[in-house]
């Protein structure tokens, strides 16, 4: 008998990649630990300037270490695979959930309610359609059928998971305005175009929660508020 009934959304937080990554990590664990949550969910911000490496990402540029040595960007590695992700003028979404409901929470599924909520707020959306490659160094610079373009062609959404036992760990990026300047210097090509869709992040946000969870009536959702202070003493 099921006894997964119960759903987690997290407050937005702004804080350091790595204390964004460990919080991922540690959600995907209460998943894994606790036989009554099925899924949880939170946005978020980092703070500062970020790129994360995909998992399996095996060195880092020179000009990009250097950067970090000069203090204009920080670097962690993500538990997830793909390639490295600039966050900055982004929203981040991950999204814990166990094994036995992946048919639920797969990129498919997870893609429809990212492309609906973005045509409401007026953002057409479609997926990708590169093949499977070697991974790209920038991971905004291909676009798979787990990722979401834009009308321009530019990939506006790019995923990947992570799975570790019995439950899965998806990030996401969502660009909204990330900053040419940084984006030149480290891809040494153009980023996706700026979106003003009118609203703030924390509208955003709330928009995409509301639609992800208007499908999950059927469960106990418990909303989680946390300050900064509280995630040291959390992790």
């Amino acid at each position: 008998m099921r006894t997964d009934n119960q759903a987690l959304i997290i407050s937005t937080l702004k804080l350091s990649g790595v204390e964004q990554m460990a919080l991922d990590l540690h959600f995907l664990d209460k998943t894994n630990s606790d036989d009554e949550i099925l899924f949880t969910l939170r946005f978020y911000h980092w703070e500062g300037d970020w790129i994360s490496l995909g998992f399996h990402q095996k060195s880092i540029p020179p000009h990009w270490e250097k950067l970090a040595q000069d203090s204009i960007i920080q670097i962690v590695r993500r538990p997830s695979g793909g390639g490295a992700v600039l966050h900055s003028g982004g929203i981040t979404y991950a999204l814990t959930f166990k094994k036995s409901s992946y048919k639920n929470f797969s990129y498919d599924l997870v893609n429809n309610w990212l492309i609906e909520s973005f045509k409401e707020l007026g953002l057409s959306l479609e997926r990708g359609n590169s093949g499977k490659s070697k991974i790209n160094e920038n991971c905004f610079g291909t676009s798979y059928a787990s990722d979401l373009v834009d009308q321009y062609g530019f990939k506006r959404i790019g995923s990947a998971q992570y799975r570790k036992k019995g439950a899965f760990l998806q990030h996401g990026e969502i660009q909204l305005n990330p900053p040419r300047e940084l984006w030149n210097k480290l891809f040494e090509e153009e980023p996706p175009l700026k979106i003003n869709l009118n609203l703030s992040d924390q509208e955003i946000i709330k928009y995409l929660m509301n639609s992800f969870l208007e499908t999950k009536s059927n469960l106990k959702i418990e909303n989680i508020s946390y300050k900064k202070g509280d995630i040291k003493k959390l992790l």
